[in-house]
């Protein structure tokens, strides 16, 4: 008994002290922790240091193919430099941007592919090509040359100019989510 008396004594005030500074510290070694962590989630995907970098000129992109398709140039240019001002906050400057784009569509053909029974072209494919030169003014390690291909084949039977506009705006979006990617995402 007297045992257990003396551990009352001597062992539950130091217990008490113990409990009341466990009560301070550990919210407050969470609050550190916490504190310290830094998460950034985006939902466009861009990793862009917006200290860094402010602003991304992109030129006109010309039309330099052997077949050439009028509304190309124009209609791709204004879709990249709409993805960009949508889902950064980059500022869109005419030129000397922290960032640059430029390049020109060097590829647009159209390939016939599945050969029917009466030996004429069941499918054709329409393929565009566009070269695209990236320049990063804020760290020359990120830029690059290279050239984006997308394609969509449709039923010979059809027109050109009958799935044209539907086949392009399948194919820009995908190779703008590239150059996107390439770029300000680093997937």
């Amino acid at each position: 008994m007297g045992l257990i008396k003396g551990l009352k004594k001597n062992v539950m005030p130091n217990m008490r002290i113990a409990m009341r500074s466990v009560k301070w510290f550990v919210p407050a070694l969470l609050v550190t922790i916490i504190g310290s962590c830094k998460v950034a989630y985006t939902f466009n995907g861009a990793s862009i240091d917006y200290a860094k970098i402010r602003s991304i000129s992109i030129a006109d992109f010309n039309n330099v193919a052997e077949l050439i398709h009028p509304p190309l140039a124009q209609e791709f240019s204004e879709k990249l430099r709409d993805k960009y001002a949508k889902q950064t906050r980059l500022q869109l400057l005419k030129n000397n941007g922290d960032m640059h784009l430029e390049g020109e569509i060097v590829g647009y053909q159209l390939t016939p592919m599945a050969i029917g029974q009466d030996s004429y072209s069941a499918e054709t494919k329409l393929t565009i090509t566009i070269n695209v030169r990236f320049t990063n003014n804020k760290n020359a390690e990120d830029d690059f040359e290279k050239k984006y291909t997308a394609f969509q084949s449709f039923d010979s039977n059809r027109m050109l100019t009958d799935v044209q506009d539907e086949l392009l705006a399948v194919m820009i979006e995908d190779i703008i989510d590239n150059i996107y990617n390439d770029t300000v995402a680093k997937w």
